[in-house]
């Protein structure tokens, strides 16, 4: 299995232990910078969409199977499987985001969780209706 970075996050969120565990807990407006040779990929994406980005969580520890929920001690531990955490074997990110603008081969989006310099493997549109794209 061979995956590709396609671009990174650009960011203010830069401390993991900061940064919000989701995006609707006070994630800042971040910037999705894609490859030159991805930049075709973009055709057909516009302002206002909202999009699916899977990232790589670069900085998690992929030796953790459990944990508990939101790093709180007082609740059960649990599967990382049936959590977000960021902490698993295998750390994809998962980012529902809005684009707001479009600038050649950057993507300015609303609410995203991701650390600055976090690596991008894909991007995708939110279908609401079966038979969509």
């Amino acid at each position: 299995m061979e995956l590709r970075v396609i671009g990174s996050i650009s960011s203010p969120l830069a401390d993991r232990q900061a940064a919000p565990k989701q995006a609707d807990e006070g994630a800042p407006e971040a910037t999705i910078e894609i490859g030159a040779e991805f930049e075709p990929a973009l055709q057909d994406i516009a302002a206002g969409d909202e999009v699916l980005v899977l990232t790589w969580l670069d900085r998690a520890d992929r030796e953790v199977l459990s944990t508990h929920p939101r790093d709180d001690p007082s609740r059960p531990e649990v599967g990382v499987f049936a959590t977000r955490s960021p902490d698993r074997p295998n750390p994809i990110g998962l980012h529902r985001v809005r684009v707001l603008e479009i600038n050649g081969p950057r993507l300015r989006v609303d609410a995203l969780e991701a650390l600055d310099g976090t690596p991008v493997l894909d991007i995708k549109p939110v279908l609401e209706a079966m038979g969509e794209r």
